[in-house]
This record gives C-alpha cells, sequence and structure tokens, in this order.
C-alpha cells in the first residue's frame, strides 16, 4: 500500500522508512453502496481519505429530512478539521456508491507524522480549502437567488455533474428537484447548456457566469 501513500499528496515527501510506519497504521476497508462510514456525533477515531466512490456529508433537520451538506469525490480527505480539533461528527456520511476509505489511526499520525513540516503545511491547506468551500456554500445560499445558485453550481462543478443525479443537485442547492428541473429547463433554452440523458453538458460558461458575477 506505500504506492498508494505516496501518491496521495499529503504523503508524497514521505521517505521510505516513513511511508512503511504510516502503512502499518493504515488500513484500506471497502463500503458498499447506501453505508454509513459515520453518524453526526460520533467520536473520530482515524483520519479517513476516499480513495474511491462518492460520498454525501448531511444533517437531518427535525422532520427527519436529510440536507446535504458536500459531496466528496476521489481522492480527498474527510472531515479533517474533525480529527484536528478532536471533536465529534457534527454530520454523517453516507456513500452513494460502492467505495474505499484509507483509514489511519489519527493519535498516533499527529504525534509521528505532523510534526513533519510538509505534512503540517498540506494538512493546513486541506483544513483551508474546506473553510473556504463553507464561506462559499454560505454566501450562495443567503445572496444569491436559484437561478445564480444552479448557474454557479454548474460551473464550479463542470467535471462531477455527470456523477451526480439531479436530486442530488437539488439537494445541494437546497431546492427541490421540480425547482432544479425549471430552471435547467430555461438554462437550455437559453442555449447555455445542453441536456442528454443524465448529463448536463455546459456551452457557454461565460453566459451562465453573468448570473453571479
Amino acid at each position: 500500500m506505500t504506492e498508494k501513500l505516496k501518491s496521495f499528496y499529503l504523503f508524497k515527501d514521505l521517505d521510505d522508512k516513513s511511508l512503511a510506519r504510516l502503512d502499518e497504521i493504515s488500513n484500506v476497508i471497502e463500503y458498499k453502496k447506501g453505508s454509513i462510514l459515520f453518524f453526526e456525533g460520533d467520536k473520530a477515531a482515524n483520519l479517513i481519505i476516499l480513495l474511491e466512490g462518492i460520498l454525501q456529508v448531511y444533517k437531518t433537520d427535525q422532520k427527519g429530512n436529510k440536507v446535504i451538506l458536500h459531496h466528496f469525490f476521489p481522492v480527498d480527505v474527510i472531515a479533517e478539521i474533525v480529527n484536528f480539533e478532536h471533536m465529534h461528527y457534527p454530520a454523517s456520511a453516507e456513500f452513494e456508491s460502492d467505495g474505499k476509505v484509507l483509514s489511519i489511526n489519527y493519535d498516533t499520525f499527529e504525534k509521528e507524522f505532523l510534526k513533519n513540516p510538509d505534512i503540517s503545511f498540506a494538512f493546513i491547506k486541506s483544513l483551508s480549502k474546506k473553510i473556504k468551500y463553507l464561506e462559499n456554500v454560505i454566501a450562495t445560499n443567503m445572496v444569491m437567488n436559484s437561478t445564480a445558485r444552479v448557474a454557479k453550481f454548474l460551473c464550479e462543478n463542470g467535471d462531477k455533474i455527470s456523477k451526480l443525479k439531479k436530486s442530488h443537485i437539488a439537494a445541494n442547492l437546497n431546492m427541490t428537484p421540480e425547482t432544479l428541473s425549471r430552471i435547467l429547463k430555461k438554462l437550455s433554452t437559453m442555449g447555455l447548456i445542453e441536456k442528454q440523458k443524465d448529463e448536463i453538458l455546459i456551452l457557454d460558461k461565460e453566459g451562465l457566469e453573468t448570473f453571479y458575477l
């Protein structure tokens, strides 16, 4: 597994001895579609890296409805802020497809690897990326109308759209699937996008950007 570890940006500068030690405290775990990776309130004991599959992170409202916060795609670190701050998970995570994760014992990782300045810097960059994403979500939902939110989502996630169902996109944008369909139809009529079965093709990115820039 050392080659897989070395290919990931957090560990690319580690020497063979360090990679071998990291291998000792790591496990690759496979999950089936619909499996729960963690529930809100669980204690985080391991640093988790998504290797394969699509993972949705969500909260449940008072009526029992899922409110999707984010979709993760390989390869990415999952909820590392929870490890770093020694918190409990503030949301739940479920696989939308079969998946695979690398699970690393965090206590050992923190003691033995976060002292490495290269790993610490990469870890902080990863945390910063997540914070920027949350700021973007808050700003988008507070300021933009529904058409602007859809246009922005399409522009920023063009390479991932084909992997997501429309119901998932709607959940990400906190709107109903019917509202999303109406907006996509409008954007298609304007010649900005093209719908092909389950795939959405962006024809005019600059045109979409005019809705939110």
